[in-house]
């Protein structure tokens, strides 16, 4: 086993779904969650690693979700952004309640609130040991906070992007539908594309995959997960571009 006290990874991206953050309740965010999640955040502080973090929307909004009962999809998608906007401001809230210095910056400019993404003010964050939270998606219609993600992970040069989601990896089925589905510990973004597995989106992948940034998709609601992860523990599900030796 690894040891937690020296980090496989220095600076990760960890991307959250606002799903995840509901818990088990069906609206909002759980409490008992977002709190965890401090946790976990500030023992990987003090390991030394750098956090960035990525908040979807969908707990609040889904602007594909509202496209589909009628709305128009670029109105939508903004309230989608907005939504984000107030998840990363609930866990900025925790997060300092934990006493960890944080930075929410959105690509989408709203200065009474949070800061605008400028990455080199990103970095600079990180390098000063703040929690980076960024929001907003990529500031445009039409993109998912999962390819928002994939962009924001290579623009701060993170080593890895952790997904944490509400299954323990990526399965080739629904494990939810089918009990005999099989889930993978190491895939590459190909595979992902070409079986069009339940990963990302496909813009998301082609980024990832370009790019050659790792990505490790994990359990959420797993205590010490995360910290097992960044320690370089098998956790979940490990996709890159190449295979692994």
């Amino acid at each position: 086993m690894t040891d937690p006290a020296t980090p496989k990874y220095r600076r990760v991206l960890l991307k959250l779904s606002g799903e995840a953050l509901m818990g088990s309740g069906e609206f909002g965010i759980d409490p008992a969650v977002i709190h965890r999640l401090a946790e976990e955040i500030l023992a990987l502080r003090r390991m030394g690693v750098e956090v960035a973090i990525v908040v979807g929307g969908g707990n609040i909004f889904r602007g594909e979700g509202l496209a589909r009962a009628g709305m128009e999809r670029v109105t939508g998608d903004h309230m989608g952004m907005l939504a984000t906007v107030m998840n990363g401001l609930a866990m900025q809230d925790v997060l300092e309640q934990h006493e960890l210095s944080v930075r929410v910056m959105s690509a989408l400019a709203i200065p009474q609130v949070c800061e605008s993404f400028v990455r080199r003010r990103a970095i600079r964050h990180l390098e000063k040991g703040r929690v980076v939270i960024l929001v907003g998606g990529t500031g445009n219609p039409f993109f998912t906070t999962d390819s928002g993600a994939s962009l924001r992970a290579i623009e701060i040069g993170a080593d890895i992007m952790i997904k944490a989601t509400q299954v323990d990896g990526v399965y080739d089925a629904d494990p939810k539908r089918n009990p005999g589905a099989r889930r993978f510990t190491h895939l590459t973004y190909n595979h992902a594309l070409d079986h069009r597995l339940a990963v990302m989106d496909a813009t998301a992948i082609v980024l990832c995959r370009d790019q050659n940034m790792p990505m490790m998709v994990i359990d959420l609601h797993a205590p010490g997960n995360l910290v097992r992860a960044v320690a370089g523990e098998p956790v979940g599900t490990t996709v890159t571009a190449e295979e692994q030796e």
